[in-house]
């Protein structure tokens, strides 16, 4: 846009003044659109122009009018993958090692994206931009994301004008916590009405652009479009789960099979390409009992639902873009924020929530028989469903292992490019060798500007990234990246010209000790699987790789890495544990007048832990009822309430067994207390008190808790959706007076005794 400067001589009147202006063009000559659009936890081989029977028509289209990159990396997870997008750096250079619940304190775990390394939203508004995001932000310190902020690192104080979207790791797609601005909003219409966020956030980002060309024609825009898909849990409209009825009861080694085949067909894939071995911690799909293989067909067909319902919603905002006349003039850059993911475990969940528990199913079996019951709930709104590892790493093919770890099935991506003035040969496959942290510098080569040297006052670091703008314009152009390192939660690689060397720290049988890590090596330029270990047959070339991660790493702020795991053995998860101990918290509220949420960082230790919750309260009558405080949802989660004058309790085991017990004397009104002390047992089973002025009046023996991080606290009422419908419909928020909350966190490994001698001796 033109930017006017006053340079005439201002007179006593408006006549008296000589009009003059010096107008300069702040945004480039025809500078065009950008629009990023990042799906979560979706496997290289998921799409259908990546090789899988799934109909993806948009994505296939906007594949064959632009590029597909099939040498393309991530970082492994999705916290640092979207830091190292938005900012042209290595994530630990930009404080995001791994996700945000991760943080550590230190430079390269602070929860949030550095000042020094701005986004591409803060570098366009430079140029004149106007900057919108939509859906998953996931790059804010959990302890900051309150009501009360501080707003600096939620997309607003990134650059962004306008955000529609969820804050969290993790959200239910048809009952999310959603944020607009600065501001907690509610959702605008219930499942049963038709909802769905990923058609809320479509629609937001198409008004979004709507307003600013209405207003600024010739302004262009920078849309940030993040959706919740393909993350657990996979919801989505009945209609298009059931059009894959069947389409996978062939199970997925045939599947992986099939999508191999697929992918050397479409040219995806090097014809020389080896299909890797099964996982180990994969059964093989023959095992499995005839429930089983229906509950987790199912679970896919919810998946592949999922996915083409998405793909429908992009075909929407390209659609707009075509009709506006604006396609043709935007950068559209589509991709993955990490492979596919095996946190459903071996036999997936119906309650992603639950698996972590002492479950009440003691075999897969009983299981499979359970979620068989319920099989139509798949993918709809009582459900928080996540399919088995065994679909994770069909949707990984051709390569080994999933999400978080630093082999290609963790870190190479499904990425497409659509830029028509700079592609001459639509639809063509490249094979340059990239990273996420070459896209914005992509950007703003193709808009042929710099980044500034200062961006609101602070000195900044350069990309750490290059431009693949070169491997848009010739396919035959020779790789420009010769070296990238990757680190996540100890798991290690680093690529140098055409070699890979990896260490799967999470398989470590020492214990985790770094220095007894064995790396492996892979000729990626002639093994692109990476299914042949070359480690003993190279072994300087390994020595070589290895002072090559460390120097690469130095420089990157790697270090100190965390040590620890998300999947695999009890020993492996329990050593995860300790290296990321939770802390004792200690917090009290006063003079509450309305209904607030506590911080998520306290919430995901108060959820996994032995606490204790104490209300001093005033009712003036006994008609005065609803919850004091509560944690989660229906899809898990706990609540201290009264209703009908006696005070209760309840637990929601992952949406399977809701759990009650309750003081059966009435309540008095005036001044009373009320508390519930919660005692978690090594075997994740949990024993609940009631206590009325100081007097414990009931108890509950729990089977299992639920680990539900993502979820939130809230103290008098309860948001979301209710943890007990049957007892109560949301926000059911407390009609008297809550004077003072006190709450009392200690990890599981304490006695009750010493948690209580603790709390009351707190001041």
């Amino acid at each position: 846009m033109q930017r006017k400067e006053f340079t005439g001589v201002e007179g006593y009147t408006m006549e008296d003044t000589r009009y003059q202006y010096r107008v300069t063009e702040k945004t480039p000559k025809g500078a065009p659109n950008v629009v990023y659009i990042v799906m979560d936890d979706l496997g290289f081989a998921h799409l259908g122009c990546y090789g899988s029977n799934i109909h993806t028509p948009n994505l296939d289209r906007l594949a064959g009018e632009g590029l597909r990159y099939n040498n393309f990396h991530t970082t492994a997870i999705c916290s640092a993958t979207r830091a190292s997008l938005l900012t042209g750096m290595n994530h630990h250079t930009a404080g995001i090692g791994a996700v945000v619940e991760w943080m550590t304190g230190c430079d390269n775990g602070a929860g949030h994206i550095h000042p020094n390394c701005a986004t591409l939203a803060e570098i366009l508004k430079e140029y004149d931009y106007g900057t919108y995001a939509v859906g998953k932000w996931h790059l804010t310190d959990i302890s900051e994301t309150t009501e009360a902020g501080p707003f600096e690192n939620w997309p607003l104080g990134k650059g962004f004008d306008r955000y529609y979207g969820f804050l969290h790791a993790q959200m239910d797609q048809y009952h999310p916590r959603i944020v607009q601005d600065n501001t907690p909003v509610p959702v605008p219409k219930t499942p049963e009405e038709g909802y769905h966020f990923s058609e809320d956030i479509t629609d937001q980002a198409i008004k979004y652009i709507f307003h600013q060309k209405v207003v600024y024609p010739e302004k262009p825009f920078f849309l940030y479009m993040a959706f919740g898909a393909m993350h657990t849990p996979h919801h989505a409209p009945k209609e298009y789960i059931d059009k894959y009825k069947g389409k996978f009861d062939a199970g997925w080694d045939v599947i992986r099979e099939q999508w191999f085949a697929r992918q050397k067909e479409l040219g995806i894939i090097p014809e020389a390409t080896k299909l890797t071995p099964r996982n180990e911690f994969v059964q093989p799909w023959d095992t499995l009992s005839d429930a089983q293989k229906k509950v987790n067909a199912r679970y896919m067909e919810a998946f592949a639902g999922m996915l083409e319902h998405t793909d429908a919603q992009i075909g929407r905002l390209i659609e707009y873009l075509r009709e506006t006349g604006e396609l043709d003039n935007t950068v559209i850059v589509f991709l993955s924020d990490n492979g596919a993911s095996a946190e459903g475990g071996v036999d997936g969940t119906f309650n992603n929530f639950r698996k972590h528990s002492k479950t009440t199913s003691d075999s897969p079996d009983k299981e499979a028989e359970y979620v068989l019951s319920r099989l139509d709930e798949i993918g709809g709104p009582t459900a928080f469903n996540h399919y088995p590892m065994g679909w994770a790493h069909a949707g990984n093919t051709p390569f080994p292992w999933y999400k978080i770890w630093t082999y290609s099935g963790g870190v190479k991506d499904a990425m497409i490019i659509r830029y028509p003035k700079l592609i001459q040969d639509p639809g063509a496959v490249r094979s340059q060798y990239h990273h996420v942290s070459d896209l914005t510098p992509t950007v703003l080569d193709i808009l042929g500007v710099e980044k500034p040297e200062f961006i609101k006052g602070v000195h900044q670091r350069p990309f750490q990234g290059i431009s693949l703008k070169y491997s848009l314009e010739d396919g035959n152009a020779p790789d420009q990246k010769h070296v990238q390192y990757y680190e996540m939660a100890g798991n290690r690689a680093i690529y140098k010209d055409g070699w890979k060397a990896i260490v799967n720290h999470f398989r470590n049988a020492s214990g985790g000790k770094f220095e007894d890590d064995v790396w492996e090596l892979y000729h990626v330029a002639e093994d692109f699987s990476e299914s042949e270990d070359l480690a003993a047959k190279y072994p300087d070339k390994v020595q070589e790789l290895e002072r090559t991660w460390f120097i690469e790493a130095g420089n990157a702020g790697v270090f100190p890495m965390i040590n620890g795991v998300m999947y695999g053995s009890p020993e492996e998860n329990a050593r995860m544990a300790k290296t990321l101990k939770r802390r004792e918290r200690f917090e009290t509220y006063t003079n509450i007048i309305e209904p607030f949420d506590l911080i998520r960082a306290l919430t995901s230790i108060l959820n996994t832990n032995s606490h204790v919750v104490l209300a001093e309260i005033h009712r003036d009558s006994t008609e005065e009822q609803g919850v004091i405080f509560s944690s989660g949802n229906y899809h898990a989660g706990f609540s201290l309430y009264i209703k009908d004058n006696h005070l209760k309790y309840t637990y929601n085991y992952g949406n399977e067994v809701f759990y009650l017990t309750q003081v059966e004397e009435e309540l008095p009104v005036g001044d009373i207390s009320v508390e519930y002390r919660l005692k978690v047992h090594a075997d994740r089973s949990a024993y609940a008190e009631l206590y009325l002025n100081g007097t414990k009046k009931a108890d509950l023996e729990i089977v299992g808790i639920n680990d539900f991080a993502d979820f939130v606290s809230t103290v008098g009422a309860n948001k979301d959706t209710s943890i007990n419908p049957t007892e109560y419909a949301v926000p059911f928020a407390f009609e008297g007076k809550l004077k003072k909350v006190q709450i009392s966190v200690d990890g599981a490994d304490t006695t009750l005794e010493k948690e209580l001698e603790a709390y009351y001796a707190a001041d």
